[in-house]
């Protein structure tokens, strides 16, 4: 891409990557990396392995976090210098090179900024995503399906490892729901935007008069929890149940009951895991999960009571956040953000950067505006 001022490009980018700096505060960060060495050169370390995670995992990110950013100014300060002499020297070739490298900036200074807008309590977390067929039926059903393959492939596309825990497969075709998690840093706050009912409207390739459908499935998005968020939960509140992992068809998976369930009677949250051959390991999982749910619930009970005193009558968020239409016409439009693309085809195979990162501006800006009331 040319640009017609590639000085004044160069310099939106110089004022963006200042204001992600100041956001940072690579000063604060700098200090917070040498403690975290100070910690991770004790000893007595892993001794409690738990906490020596915790400092290590937290002393990659930040040192990354800063290595990033480091580059970033680097590569930044080399374009400036670039420009002067292909201008100096009427290079036609080095101009070339310096607005591919404008481009090239401009998304890896864009990526950096939506990360530095994840700064909420659970943001750097981990997630737990749950996919539900709603209403619809069959089509319903086959549209999770085709709901959670698209956020797998976004992971994939990432490079984010995920670990699908439970799937409840539908009786034709699709699923019920499925929990799976995703095992990269901030995973919750980028992924927590997709949350809400997304419609399907197609062709359904399940009536033979072949009719047009509309079908709804919804994304539920969760923090992993960590050792510090004291969730107890008494033995007596949950109730175990174990079965035979089954697959698609109803075909069984394992001739053992490693299966588990377990339903938490107080609040009727149910939440299972066939994943693992062992059911010690099975009821661990599903018990993680639980535990991720109970802090979700709790989160919103907070937001809830905090929105009562500002007076916010319903939430923002709304429920129906996207839509998908394949038929009459292709469309993928965000009902939150107006985001819309002509193509769904690439959208369903998990190309999701343009609305995730549009969602995280947005609620961003919300919660700006609540701030401000």
């Amino acid at each position: 891409m040319a640009y017609p001022d590639p000085a004044e490009a160069i310099a939106q980018l110089q004022t963006t990557l200042s204001s992600i700096e100041t956001v940072l505060d690579l000063p604060r960060l700098g200090t917070e990396v040498a403690a975290l060495e100070e910690q991770a050169a004790a000893p007595d370390l892993w001794s409690d392995p738990e906490a020596a995670q915790k400092v290590t995992s937290r002393l990659s990110s930040v040192q990354g976090l800063i290595r990033r950013m480091t580059t970033l100014r680097q590569r930044l300060d080399d374009l400036s210098v670039m420009l002067e002499l292909a201008q100096d020297e009427g290079d036609a070739e080095t101009l070339a090179e310096v607005n591919t490298e404008i481009e090239s900036l401009t998304k890896a200074v864009g990526d950096q900024e939506v990360l530095t807008l994840l700064s909420g309590e659970y943001d750097a977390r981990e997630a737990l995503v749950t996919v539900r067929a709603e209403a619809g039926g069959v089509d319903a059903a086959d549209w999770a399906e085709m709901l959670m393959r698209m956020y797998l492939r976004w992971c994939e596309r990432h490079g984010y490892p995920t670990e699908v825990y439970d799937t409840s497969y539908a009786e034709e075709a699709g699923i019920k729901s499925a929990t799976f998690a995703v095992k990269a840093p901030y995973a919750y706050g980028t992924l927590s935007v997709e949350q809400g009912t997304h419609r399907l409207v197609r062709i359904s390739p399940f009536d033979n008069q072949g009719r047009r459908q509309t079908s709804f499935a919804g994304v539920e998005v969760v923090p992993v929890v960590e050792q510090t968020d004291h969730i107890e939960i008494p033995e007596d509140e949950i109730r175990v149940d174990v079965y035979r992992s089954s697959g698609p068809g109803g075909q069984g998976v394992n001739t053992t009951d490693s299966a588990v369930r377990l339903t938490h009677l107080p609040t009727g949250i149910v939440v299972s895991c066939q994943n693992e051959r062992s059911q010690l390991q099975n009821r661990a999982t599903a018990m993680n999960v639980l535990q991720a749910k109970l802090l979700e619930r709790r989160r919103q009970e907070e937001q809830a009571r905090m929105d009562a005193l500002k007076g916010d009558s319903g939430g923002s968020w709304g429920n129906q956040m996207r839509s998908y239409v394949l038929h009459p016409y292709q469309m993928v439009k965000d009902l939150r953000t107006e985001v819309e693309v002509g193509n769904p085809e690439p959208v369903l195979d998990g190309d999701l950067d343009v609305f995730i990162e549009a969602g995280i501006r947005w609620r961003k800006q919300q919660q700006n505006l609540e701030a401000s009331h």
